[in-house]
């Protein structure tokens, strides 16, 4: 599919899904926008941030039927083979 596709799908069909998942604190879509000529293109076509409150929450949510659906529907626009998880704390810089 197109980029243009996978956008509009990921934001429109696969997002409310994803939102609907128990203890989601936040749910961050970050999309390609154009960019400077001299910067390469990125090996990937977004990046989603599911936020929880701690650990014990993403447990929690992992094990609903809300995430199942969510994973079940990734099948229908993201190529498994080309997927990376983290899951990370994050940590601001400020001086």
């Amino acid at each position: 599919m197109s980029i243009e596709e996978f956008s509009r799908y990921w934001r429109e069909v696969h997002g409310p899904i994803g939102r609907r998942i128990p203890g989601l604190r936040r749910l961050v879509q970050s999309h390609p926008v154009p960019r400077p000529p001299d910067m390469a293109a990125p090996d990937f076509d977004g990046m989603a941030e599911l936020w929880f409150d701690d650990m014990t929450a993403l447990e929690a949510a992992r094990r609903s039927p809300q995430w199942r659906a969510s994973t079940e529907d990734e099948a229908n626009f993201i190529d498994e083979s080309r997927t990376a998880v983290f899951v990370t704390e994050e940590r601001e810089i400020t001086s």
